[in-house]
């Protein structure tokens, strides 16, 4: 998985939470990160607007960490578009 893209992903997950960038890494999860629900639901937004992609719900429940999200929007951006389509 591209660095670039899981900084990308940590830079927005700072920002939507007020956290400072070094303290986030691709194997934090939202538990250690203080991240509830809502926040999540927040990040979610946050990144779909960075990427400009429309990550379905269905895949958003299972996202738990940096590494899921990274994975998830690293297969939406990928040319085959990944399992779901990458725009609405």
């Amino acid at each position: 998985m591209p660095d670039d893209l899981t900084q990308r992903v940590i830079g927005v997950i700072a920002a939507t939470q007020h956290i400072d960038a070094a303290a986030i890494t691709a194997d934090s999860t939202f538990a250690e990160l203080n991240i509830d629900s809502l926040d999540g639901i927040n990040i979610l937004f946050a990144l779909e607007n960075e990427f400009n992609i429309n990550i379905p719900d269905d895949a958003a429940k299972d996202l738990r960490s940096v590494r899921d999200i990274t994975q998830g929007i690293a297969a939406l951006l990928a040319p085959s578009g990944g399992a779901g389509p990458a725009s609405a």
